[in-house]
């Protein structure tokens, strides 16, 4: 790790825990000085601790410094952590339709159905249950697990992870009135997720309409996320859990939208923006600005707003008192 050791140079940990859960076969790391009081009676075999910590008083067994702890946590935990085994091939019970690709050490688990003319990059692994369209690419080294549902139309780049139960490019909700009923309006768009995006359990990403859905390189998508059809998702965005995207809005590049936010149809959030939970957007985010409340705003304007509310009811109460003097 690069890191400085310091106390008992043969002590050994066989897996991760915080420090106050810690037992003498752990490793754990402090990062932050709030945590301080649990580092000094931890019972962690041993811990990694930022340089500002170095002279703190601990019970671990041994201390390693490193610049950057949380960075150090992420480096070893593959090693303690091993990833399940995937052996390539066709499970027995699975089916594959005509003209199905398969590349290289591709693994298709049990009851997976691949439909016609669906290409599997190498190295991919289709885990059990899931369901591939017709004509749905996945690129190589990507990951779907199970009971996920890639509808027609569909297309995954590289080194992409696909949750259970997630369900991609399925028809937008769209519909004109006319002769009084509701008609659908037929999806004929695709859903493409580019090159490492990971998407979360039970999350939906539908197809455009006649435009496409895009989900761009980097971005990582929470659970029970909602993005309609015709989105656009730029690089290396954070969209967390609970969050509702309406038809045709664009997310630019490095923007974070927080648990619970809704945003309304055919708007734009800036690149590096930042939307806070439970916020309502019905309007365009100037790039790297930070917008809360309901309805959204600039950051600080939602804080006196809030604050204003909360001072209403004893402003009226001092009101009624001088219209009872009156």
């Amino acid at each position: 790790m690069g890191g400085v050791v310091t106390g008992d140079g043969a002590a050994e940990v066989r897996a991760m825990a915080p420090l106050d859960r810690a037992t003498n076969t752990d490793l754990s790391f402090l990062a932050k000085a709030r945590y301080a009081p649990m580092y000094e009676r931890t019972r962690a075999s041993v811990v990694l601790i930022a340089p500002e910590f170095a002279e703190l008083s601990t019970t671990a067994a041994a201390r390693i410094v490193v610049d950057r702890p949380h960075d150090a946590m992420l480096a070893v935990l593959p090693r303690l952590y091993r990833s399940p085994a995937r052996e390539p091939g066709v499970h027995a019970t699975a089916r594959l339709g005509r003209g199905v690709t398969l590349g290289n050490d591709v693994t298709i688990g049990p009851y997976a159905v691949i439909a016609d003319g669906a290409a599997i990059g190498d190295r991919s692994w289709i885990e059990a249950h899931v369901s591939v369209g017709a004509g749905v690419v996945v690129g190589t080294d990507s990951r779907v697990f199970p009971s996920a549902t890639l509808y027609s139309g569909t297309t995954l780049g590289n080194r992409v992870l696909v949750h259970a139960g997630v369900r991609l490019g399925s028809d937008g909700f769209g519909y004109v009135f006319r002769n009084a009923a509701h008609e659908k309006i037929p999806h004929v768009g695709r859903c493409i997720i580019e090159d490492d995006v990971e998407i979360g359990a039970n999350t939906t990403i539908d197809r455009g309409s006649v435009d496409d859905t895009v989900i761009g390189a980097g971005t990582k998508i929470d659970n029970l996320v909602q993005i309609a059809h015709n989105v656009r998702i730029g690089r290396l965005c954070l969209i967390l859990a609970q969050v509702g995207i309406a038809g045709s809005a664009r997310v630019e590049d490095g923007a974070v939208i927080a648990g619970q936010a809704g945003l309304g149809g055919h708007i734009t959030i800036g690149a590096r923006a930042q939307i806070a939970g439970q916020a309502g957007v019905f309007g365009d985010v100037p790039p790297g600005e930070t917008w809360s409340g309901y309805p959204a705003r600039p950051h600080r304007q939602s804080l006196r707003a809030s604050a204003a509310v909360l001072r209403l009811a004893d402003i009226i109460k001092k009101l009624e008192r001088l219209v009872e003097r009156e």
